[in-house]
């Protein structure tokens, strides 16, 4: 986030007098830059002018020379004659001080006990070599200014000190004057957040901007080349004499356009390399969060804060003429400022210094970060300034996949004034010539291909469709043009409309429709004129019927017992570890071209692919009986075609969003559950039960009688991952009767117990469970049905039957009660399996299974008779379509 330093604002627009921080966040927040944060002066407390009045050295023990001073600091500070910690016959204080670079006679800088040094150093008296050193004589370092003269030798003498900030002749202030304001180190600065489309605010041009749009105040714009009080001179002309510069047709240009559409570059020579940085300068980069380097680097850093231009300093003697702005070739590799050499990809825009394939070197990763070729170091005197417009995609792709989010990117990312860099470039010239003594070649180098931005016909009402506001055309057009758009009428549309013809200026890359206009006539009126008004909500119909469905399964779930979660969708190679074949068509999944996390790159295509991680992570936490539940999609790829994406210059043709809704995978909706660990806990009523593959058929169940479907449950033919191949249960919808052939109805899910593997694979209980079946055929099947049939409750006796039938042991229990219900018909009331009973008495391969009946009529009491043809029926069927035989 930048900093705002607020006296640097000061230069740039009108503040009032003692305009704190926090009355400068006040007024910016009116235009949407909210307050990060006040970073506080990075001195506080008595730091003052003091005058060395006697310095006695004294060599340790240890070698070191260490001199104790008496040190007139004012009045207001100086201990009486023959008073203090150590008595004096002058009026002043005692101080050790191990530097030796000042003598008797000296004006320096002194923090007194109280006083906070960068590093939340605290002063205080303390005693040490002998002494009591009742403050502390200060450096630069000791200050935070950076270097600088005396920053070697050690402390700070004012009178140097001023000679070198080009205060010659000026005298030192009297003991005891605030050294704060002196060194410039008493400023707040005030840390604030800018939203991504308003890239013109990293700088104090645009905050100075923002500032007078919010109070009116006047603003200077520090990028007019016409003001003489900063571009003396004005800008250089372009000449053949500038410095040879290559810019191509861009071959692999991102979204359509070229990588660089605008390079400046500008030469100086004969720069002093031990020319230091002003203090004014140091400090504001400093408080801007940036740390002083070297002159040619700070003027860099410092336009770039100032204007929002980044530039970049290139030694001049290490280069071979032209430049080239181009993409990286194949294996390409740059070593970088900070050492590190990265592999380039062909997407990479880079500076280069030949145009020859062979001798062509990658330089700088263009608009990010600099090479270590060309730095400009400690022996640099001739220096070639750049200062470019590049494509904000292409920065911002190459700093992602980089990783290096350098200040320059953050500015280039977002959008540069297309108009700035000539402007930037001479900006830093002057300073390097008034800094460095240097001089400037006379021509300077500019290819131009930025465009006008495109003008908008928009509404005049815009604004007020959007708000509610009636802010009338002269006061859209006046806001407008405040921000430096050029308005213009531009007559009515068909249904008589006014319509505005808006240019912006160019350094808003971000307006490019009706809407974005429209923002800014409510942000510069201000967001607290727009009314709070709530809409009145219309009458509707409720609930759809699938939403209703969707509810009542996540409260019959979570009435059975079982959690609801909400896991992220995002997956990563969790299939190996459900044990996925090789050809599942569960493995293909939809891959994110911007994921969250690199190790998470997946769309689900199982609610289980996610739900196991949260069951993992809860059991690892000490939780070990788990039965969570989630309700959401997936998404199956299978099908799919690959969509265009639309421009965002007009509206979508129907074509094309349904081109857009063909690509878009089938995305339904699934329940998945996990049981693990105890489903009654062992204690003084009784042993515990553990969660088995039965409750998760009956988390299944639950579902199905919720939504009013019915459902068949059989062992799988064919083992299905990540379920137990002999504890699992295939869950199907009615079989279709077609003639006298009863086809199979689809599978919906599966239910049972996890295999070992998979349940080791993720730390889970032994015998873990899981369920998951897809929601879609079940609700399809429920609106299929109809409303919920419901019958009177038959107050008449109920009648009970029990019946135990002796079957094959490939005869599934499911398929004995189909038949038991179809026989008994409407007067099952309820069907249910009591035993199974396997013996050599039975026969190899058999098995009994009892049921219990119970049967009712809705008019009447059942006789014995009746009850009779049931039992026979029941035998009869069961005997003609599974073979079964009654148990005696």
């Amino acid at each position: 986030m930048p900093y705002v330093p607020v006296e640097w604002l000061r230069e740039h627009v009108d503040l009032p007098a003692g305009t704190t921080a926090a009355r400068l966040a006040a007024d910016l927040v009116k235009v949407g830059l909210e307050e990060e944060r006040i970073v506080p002066p990075a001195v506080t407390g008595p730091l003052v002018v003091g005058r060395v009045l006697t310095c006695q050295a004294r060599k340790q023990t240890n070698g070191k020379v260490i001199a104790y001073c008496r040190v007139d600091v004012g009045s207001a500070h100086n201990d009486a004659p023959g008073t203090g910690a150590e008595p004096s016959d002058l009026p002043s204080r005692g101080i050790v001080c191990g530097a030796r670079n000042f003598g008797v006679g000296d004006s320096v800088v002194v923090s007194l006990p109280g006083a906070v040094l960068p590093g939340d150093f605290r002063i205080s008296a303390r005693k040490t070599y002998g002494h009591v050193s009742d403050g502390m004589i200060c450096s630069q370092s000791e200050l935070g200014i950076g270097e600088g003269p005396d920053a070697e030798s050690g402390i700070i003498v004012l009178d140097r000190w001023l000679a070198a900030n080009g205060r010659d002749g000026e005298k030192p202030p009297a003991p005891g004057t605030d050294a704060i304001a002196l060194l410039g180190l008493g400023e707040e600065v005030l840390e604030i957040n800018v939203t991504p489309d308003r890239g013109y605010c990293f700088s104090m041009r645009g905050v100075a901007r923002e500032y007078s749009h919010s109070t009116g105040a006047c603003f200077t714009d520090p990028a007019d080349a016409a003001d003489e009080n900063l571009y003396p001179h004005g800008l250089a002309p372009v000449g053949d004499g500038g410095f040879d510069v290559v810019v191509p047709r861009d071959p692999s240009p991102v979204r359509g356009r070229p990588g660089c559409d605008r390079y400046v570059a500008r030469v100086v020579r004969g720069l002093d390399p031990a020319a230091p940085t002003p203090p004014w300068m140091r400090n504001r980069l400093t408080a801007a969060g940036m740390r002083p380097i070297s002159l040619a680097v700070d003027v860099t850093n410092y336009v770039m804060l100032d204007l929002g231009q980044p530039l970049h300093a290139f030694d001049l003697d290490k280069l071979h003429e032209p430049i080239v702005v181009r993409r990286a070739r194949e294996n390409e590799t740059l070593t970088f400022l900070d050492d590190v050499t990265r592999a380039l990809d062909a997407e990479d825009l880079v500076i280069s210094d030949s145009p020859d394939a062979e001798g062509s070197r990658a330089l700088v990763l263009a608009g990010i970060f600099g090479g270590a070729d060309t730095e400009v170091d400690e022996r640099t005197t001739d220096i070639l300034i750049e200062a470019a417009h590049f494509d904000s995609v292409s920065v911002a792709r190459s700093a992602r996949r980089h990783k290096l989010p350098t200040e320059s990117s953050k500015r280039n990312e977002r959008g540069v004034d297309t108009a700035l860099a000539p402007v930037a470039a001479q900006r830093a010239v002057d300073l390097l010539i008034e800094y460095g003594g240097g001089v400037a070649d006379p021509s300077a180098t500019d290819i131009d291909r930025t465009v006008t931005p495109p003008t908008l016909i928009i509404r005049a009402d815009s604004a007020q469709r959007l708000t509610g506001v009636a802010y009338g055309t002269g006061r859209v057009t006046e806001l407008l043009e405040t921000i430096g758009c050029a308005v213009e009428p531009a007559g009515t549309d068909g249904e008589g409309h006014e319509l505005l013809a808006v240019t912006p200026p160019t350094w808003r890359p971000d307006l490019v429709g009706a809407a974005h206009a429209a923002e800014e006539v409510a942000r510069l009126d201000g967001y607290d004129n727009i009314p709070a008004a709530v809409p009145l909500a219309p009458a509707g119909t409720g609930l759809t019927p699938r939403q209703r469905a969707r509810r009542n399964v996540v409260r019959a779930l979570a009435g059975a017992g079982l959690t609801q979660v909400l896991s992220y969708p995002f997956v990563g190679d969790v299939h190996d570890a459900l044990g996925l074949p090789a050809d599942d068509p569960r493995r293909r999944a939809v891959r994110l071209a911007n994921p969250l996390t690199r190790d998470a790159p997946y769309l689900r295509t199982s609610v289980l692919d996610s739900l196991v991680e949260v069951a993992r992570r809860n059991v690892s936490r000490g939780l070990d009986d788990v039965a969570v539940y989630e309700v959401g999609s997936v998404t199956h790829p299978a099908g799919t075609l690959p969509a265009p994406v639309p421009g965002v210059q007009s509206r979508p043709s129907e074509e094309e969003i349904a081109a857009v809704e063909a690509g878009i995978p089938a995305q339904p909706t699934h329940v998945g559950a996990i049981l693990a660990g105890e489903r009654e806990h062992t204690g003084v009523l009784g042993a515990g039960r553990p969660w088995t593959w039965a409750d998760a058929v009956e988390v299944v169940r639950t579902i199905a009688r919720t939504l009013g479907v019915s459902i068949e449950v059989a062992a799988p033919a064919d083992p299905m991952a990540p379920w137990h191949p002999g504890r699992t249960a295939e869950v199907r919808l009615p079989g279709e009767r077609r003639g006298g052939t009863i086809l199979p109805g689809p599978v919906v899910g599966y239910a049972g117990e996890l295999h070992p593997r998979v349940v080791r694979a993720f730390d889970l209980p032994e015998r873990a469970c899981a369920a998951e079946v897809d929601l879609e055929p079940l609700l399809e099947a429920a609106r299929a049905a109809g409303a919920l049939q419901v019958r009177a409750i038959s107050t008449f006796p109920m009648g009970k039957e029990d019946i135990a039938l002796v079957v094959d042991e490939a005869v599934t229990a499911a398929q004995v009660e189909e038949v038991i219900r179809r026989a008994a018909g409407d007067l099952a009331e309820e069907v249910r399996l009591f035993d199974v009973f396997r013996g050599p008495q039975l026969g190899e391969g058999r098995k009994s299974l009892a049921f219990s009946l119970r049967l009712r009529a809705p008019d009447r009491t059942l006789t014995a008779q009746e009850l009779e043809d049931v039992r026979r029926r029941v035998v009869e069927c069961a005997a003609k379509s599974l073979g079964a035989e009654l148990r005696a």
